[in-house]
């Protein structure tokens, strides 16, 4: 047997104090008058004997009674293993508040079970322990220790929230806060497959408890992801979306209704039918018929998960398609002519001698057209272009400068030319898989009429660090156009110049016509049609016109707030953190001005409704070095918790055996007969 507070025995010096009462108080004599003396001798051997034995009887029970109120206040307890801590202990309690632990066991809410088996691992402490509250949001305000009554009053804040981390996350965020010798974690979850990967946790100074609180596995089919096959949506034309269905459930599910909201108007797309733990695709074609942002919103409905059964969508049309000519001395005409036919593409021309370079970060295409040279310079500012995400189209003039050029496409990392050749070129491929011509042509077999030139430059081998794409082929199997990805932007360069009497691409309008077009719309990467909460932390948003770095943005939706912002030049990163809670379109808003809309959705990683079963748990346990309350213990955890830290407490029964013998002493006095 063990004290938790040994120098209370001091105190078992008090016995003496009723010896010493017995010694000096029992011995006195009472004088007692006889009528008859005869008997004295026998009456006097008598009562000395019985009064003899109640007095230390009286003493035996004073005695024991202050000795077991001694090793009450002393706390003793029995070891049940060598690892008994002592001492003030700093314990973290995660309390899993995901969208999963809205389910139910025996009709109560897995939240409310999760509550309560904090509260009663608190209670099982000390007043002098100090606490962490955790919950899947990682506020500020969870990262510090708590008294025993405030977190008492955390944990009766706790509510559902979007957030969700990985368990090995949960653990690692405890470690940070809970400090000393005495470092205890404890994990309430329904420990889903999905968030469970705690094989991966490594570390012995800290004891981990888990704590499963599992409900019934709930049908459920939600919407996974959804995406357009283009990855530019365009103006005035159907373009396909792709939605794609996920069963988390272990039944199929049949007609599922999907639809869509767009305009403030809901259509129907489909029924679809998904299979027990498969995904079904469909598609929706989405006719884009004006400018700028552009929102959605697709909708299934399938009980009783309802948070993953929307799913927003965002994206911008640009009001105006800026493309920059940059020429010599010659001016293609139909290159006007095709700009000058498409309403909202804004076509403006400079001569190499008068470059104003500033004007670069407004143009979403530039087109370098027969330059009999190209200066470091202009190749420096277009290379900055390319990084920040612009695109240049490069015809090369006739006789042109090759060091010149190649200088250029050196620093580009993109395909230099080499000898330049008069002889006749046919193409006779076009890349029908790349965006610049996917889905342009209604029938892909038909004959097309290719272009050929007289006068071309040969393209040297492309390094592999940075390979090309061909856009359209030569029959001889070299280069006629080509892309590269430069930074974040998109460089094509022509194997021939655009002249006229050099090349009759200009005359072949159904491939001229899209390619330009295509080019001047096209993004080195798809823009996110929507962001997940909690995972997307940060958002870049173009900056619209010439602003200054001090210009503030602010987010207005389901909640208004300003969120963290940094400058990147044309762009802006915003930082939204967890500022986010609930599904939905927010307005980014400068000033009073709406720039454009962002959509934010549930994280899914809370759909899939698969929980860790107790046997993989206790494996997983049992290799980690973990502890388990499993559900018998659940009931009595704060007994359990008791036990295992401070092993068996005696205390209460000092504390009655106290009790008992001051009554014993007080039936002695009153009914032994002296």
């Amino acid at each position: 047997m063990s004290f938790l507070y040994p120098s209370f025995l001091w105190a078992l010096a008090g016995l003496s104090v009723p010896i010493i009462i017995h010694l000096f108080y029992f011995r006195r004599f009472k004088k007692v008058y006889f009528s008859n003396t005869r008997f004295l001798q026998e009456i006097k051997e008598e009562t000395s004997s019985r009064n003899r034995l109640k007095n230390l009887l009286v003493l035996l029970m004073r005695c024991l009674a202050i000795a077991a109120l001694v090793f009450a206040f002393a706390q003793p307890f029995l070891k049940e293993d060598d690892e008994v801590n002592l001492g003030e202990k700093a314990v973290s309690v995660f309390i899993d508040n995901s969208f999963s632990m809205q389910g139910e066991q025996q009709n109560i809410p897995l939240l409310d079970v999760a509550k309560q088996r904090a509260r009663d691992i608190v209670k099982a402490y000390r007043p002098s322990d100090r606490f962490q509250i955790l919950t899947q949001e990682f506020d500020g305000r969870f990262q510090r220790l708590l008294s025993q009554d405030e977190a008492l009053a955390v944990i009766d804040q706790v509510e559902i929230t979007p957030s969700v981390h990985r368990l090995s996350q949960v653990l690692t965020r405890q470690k940070q806060v809970v400090r000393g010798d005495n470092r205890i974690a404890y994990l309430i979850s329904d420990f889903q497959t999905s968030i469970t990967d705690l094989e991966s946790w490594q570390d012995s100074t800290i004891e981990v408890n888990l704590i499963p609180v599992q409900g019934v596995r709930a049908r459920n089919v939600g919407i996974d992801s959804v995406w357009f096959v283009s990855p530019v949506p365009v103006l005035n034309e159907n373009n396909a979306l792709v939605v794609k269905l996920h069963n988390y459930g272990e039944e199929d599910a049949e007609g599922v209704k999907l639809s869509i909201v767009m305009d403030g108007q809901e259509r129907p797309i489909g029924i679809v039918d998904v299979v027990s733990g498969g995904s079904s695709i469909d598609t929706v074609n989405v006719a884009i018929t004006k400018t700028g942002t552009q929102t959605a919103e697709l909708k299934i409905l399938d009980y009783p998960i309802l948070f993953d059964d929307n799913y927003f969508i965002s994206f911008y049309v640009d009001e105006k398609i800026n493309v920059l000519v940059i020429d010599d001395s010659y001016t293609n005409k139909y290159l006007d002519a095709l700009f000058s036919g498409i309403g909202y593409l804004n076509i403006s021309h400079q001569n190499i001698a008068q470059i104003q370079y500033q004007q670069f970060a407004g143009q979403q295409l530039i087109i370098l057209n027969d330059l009999r040279t190209i200066s470091s310079g202009l190749a420096n500012e277009l290379k900055n272009y390319l990084d920040k995400g612009g695109k240049v189209l490069l015809f090369p003039g006739e006789n042109a400068d090759i060091s010149a050029y190649n200088s250029f496409l050196g620093q580009a990392g993109a395909a230099s030319y080499a000898a330049q050749s008069s002889n006749a070129r046919e193409v006779s491929a076009i890349n029908l898989s790349e965006f610049v011509f996917n889905d342009v042509f209604e029938n892909n077999n038909r004959n097309l009429t290719l272009p050929s030139v007289n006068y071309s430059y040969q393209f040297s081998v492309v390094s592999s660090l940075n390979p090309s794409e061909n856009i359209m082929t030569f029959r001889d199997g070299g280069a006629f156009i080509q892309k590269f990805r430069v930074g974040e932007g998109l460089l094509y360069t022509s194997a021939a110049p655009l002249k006229e009497d050099k090349s009759d691409l200009v005359r072949q309008a159904e491939i001229f016509v899209p390619m330009v077009y295509r080019m001047a719309i096209s993004k080195s990467k798809a823009e996110p049609v929507a962001y997940t909460i909690g995972a997307d932390r940060f958002v870049e948003i173009k900056k619209s016109g010439d602003l200054s770095d001090e210009v503030t943005y602010k987010l207005v939706g389901e909640s208004e707030f300003i969120p963290g912002q940094r400058n990147l030049g044309p762009k802006v990163v915003l930082d939204v953190s967890d500022q986010i809670k609930k599904a939905g379109l927010y307005d980014v808003v400068l000033g009073n001005t709406k720039e454009k809309s962002l959509a934010f959705n549930y994280n899914r990683v809370e759909s899939d409704l698969n929980y860790t079963d107790e046997g993989d748990l206790a494996s997983v346990a049992d290799r980690q070095g973990f502890n388990i309350i499993n559900n018998e213990q659940q009931a009595g955890i704060n007994v359990a918790i008791t036990q295992k830290d401070q092993g068996i407490v005696l205390w209460k029964y000092f504390l009655w055996a106290a009790i008992i013998f001051l009554l014993l002493e007080a039936l002695l006095i009153r009914f032994m007969k002296s």
